[in-house]
C-alpha cells in the first residue's frame, strides 16, 4: 500500500477540509506515519476518518478531530505539554513536532511499550512515557503550558487543571453520554477555569473519565 499517498489524501481531505490552518499541525500530520501506531492488521486502514482500536477500550482519536483539539491548544514550539492517555504514541509524535517536550503519560503497560518502541523507531527525542494512573496526571513535571486528553471525558479532574500553568489550555471532548460529544478548550486563569465548546465531535471515553454515578436516597 502507498501510505505517503494515503498520508496526504487524510491531511488534504480530512485535515485542510475542516478548517485546520496551522502549518505545523498541517506539517505534523504529513510527517508521521499512521500506519506504524496501529496494529498490523489495520495499517491498511490506518488512514480513514474513524478512531482506530489499538488495544482494549483504547482508540487512536479520529484525525480530524486530533488535528482541531491541538489548533485550539495552540501549541508553541517552546511549550512543555502533558499528554494523557498516549496509547500507541501516534499523538504524542504529533505533539513532538509541535511543542519542545511531551511527558506521556500511561496506565497500561503494554502500550507504554508498544510507544515507547514506535517513538525510538522514528526518532523522536523529546517525548518521555510515564507510567502511571491517567485520572493523576503527572503532577511532577507541572506546572505545563497544556495538557491534551486522549479520549473523550465526563468532566475533567481538579487534580488535572491544577497542573497547568497560568493562562494553560486544556483539550479534550466531553461527551456526558446524552448528547453528541463537544471538542473542547479549557484554560486556567488564577482559581478559575473556563471552558468554551469548539466543535462537536464524538470518541469513545478514556477509561477512569466515565460519568460517575450520582448518589441518591
Amino acid at each position: 500500500m502507498d501510505f505517503t499517498t494515503a498520508r496526504r489524501n487524510m491531511v488534504e481531505n480530512q485535515i485542510r477540509t475542516n478548517r485546520v490552518t496551522n502549518s505545523a499541525i498541517i506539517r505534523a500530520f504529513e510527517e508521521v506515519p499512521r500506519e506504524v501506531f496501529v496494529p498490523q492488521n489495520l495499517a491498511s486502514i490506518a488512514y480513514i476518518d474513524e478512531q482506530l482500536l489499538v488495544a482494549k477500550g483504547r482508540y487512536l482519536l479520529e484525525p480530524m478531530v486530533l488535528a482541531m483539539l491541538l489548533q485550539a491548544a495552540r501549541i508553541g514550539p517552546s511549550d512543555v505539554v502533558l499528554e494523557i492517555g498516549c496509547g500507541t504514541g501516534y499523538s504524542s509524535a504529533i505533539l513532538a513536532n509541535l511543542a519542545s517536550t511531551v511527558v506521556a503519560i500511561e496506565e497500561d503497560e503494554g502500550l507504554v511499550k508498544q510507544a515507547t518502541e514506535n517513538l525510538i523507531e522514528l526518532g523522536v527525542d523529546n517525548v518521555a512515557i510515564m507510567t502511571g494512573s491517567l485520572t493523576a496526571g503527572y503532577k511532577k513535571q507541572s506546572p505545563y503550558d497544556v495538557i491534551v486528553i486522549s479520549g473523550s471525558v465526563a468532566e475533567v479532574p481538579e487534580n488535572i487543571t491544577a497542573q497547568l500553568i497560568e493562562g494553560g489550555r486544556l483539550v479534550t471532548v466531553f461527551n456526558k453520554g446524552d448528547s453528541l460529544g463537544k471538542g473542547v478548550l479549557v484554560t486556567k486563569f488564577g482559581s478559575a477555569i473556563s471552558a468554551n465548546e469548539i466543535f462537536e465531535a464524538w470518541t469513545p471515553t478514556l477509561p477512569g473519565f466515565e460519568k460517575q454515578p450520582s448518589f441518591a436516597f
